[in-house]
């Protein structure tokens, strides 16, 4: 059985990410959830209705030793099972100014994205390197390429992710691994619901917000066999507000 794993795949462009992957009926889709268990009950429907197979793995990203204890679980009950491709895309923002940012807004944020990435990616990379094959797919933003105001945290979290793929996409190479990061722009989703998208827009060349299905088809084709020449790479999907 081989499978895709897609951290924080309950909602927004998680769940756009599962339902994408599902289509092409490659891969068994695992949808990580921490909170929301309506919204990944809603998100696997919609992967068994587009013609794959799937279920839901509670876990919390940021907690290590519940990501070594679920995941291990998990592997045990299905020793057949090979994860191919995994999209960490688990992430909090708790935004504010630097200069009244509480330690736990920053912990919470940092821990979320980039301790995530590693207690999820680094519980499996030893089983991708022996299989020399695997797809990592980060999901950063473009805080953490240009930087925002207001998300110092986020912006630092999701810029040592970038990091972190730019090395370790090089340490992978070899064993057919690509390593790559997807930063969106504005998105339509959840998140940017409380955003004034009118005042925004105004920013975007593209005169709009990007959808969750947009940024899932790029992802798809970073998970597919096609884009095995790319890695390292952190690609932009912005409506040029950042190019």
């Amino acid at each position: 059985m081989k499978c895709a794993l897609v951290t924080g795949g309950s909602r927004g462009i998680g769940s756009a990410i599962c339902q994408k992957l599902a289509e092409d009926k490659k891969y068994h889709i695992l949808i990580n959830y921490q909170g929301n268990q309506e919204a990944a009950q809603k998100t696997l429907e919609e992967v068994v209705r587009k013609g794959a197979t799937g279920e839901i793995i509670k876990f919390d990203v940021s907690d290590a030793e519940e990501v070594k204890n679920v995941l291990s679980a998990w592997q045990e009950a299905n020793p057949e099972a090979i994860v191919e491709v995994i999209v960490n895309n688990a992430g909090i923002t708790r935004d504010g100014l630097f200069m009244w940012m509480s330690l736990e807004d920053w912990n919470s944020v940092v821990n979320t994205s980039l301790n995530g990435f590693f207690n999820v990616t680094n519980f499996f990379i030893q089983k991708m390197l022996r299989n020399k094959y695997g797809r990592i797919i980060n999901m950063v933003s473009v805080s953490g390429v240009k930087g925002t105001p207001g998300q110092t945290n986020y912006s630092a979290a999701k810029g040592a992710v970038v990091a972190a793929t730019k090395a370790l996409a090089q340490e992978v190479a070899k064993r057919s691994i690509t390593v790559n990061a997807v930063a969106p722009g504005f998105i339509r989703t959840d998140m940017t619901g409380d955003l004034d998208e009118k005042e925004l827009v105004k920013l975007i060349p593209a005169n709009r917000f990007g959808e969750a299905g947009e940024v899932a088809d790029l992802v798809a084709f970073l998970a597919s066999e096609r884009a095995g020449y790319i890695t390292g790479e952190v690609i932009n999907i912005n409506g040029g507000i950042y190019s």
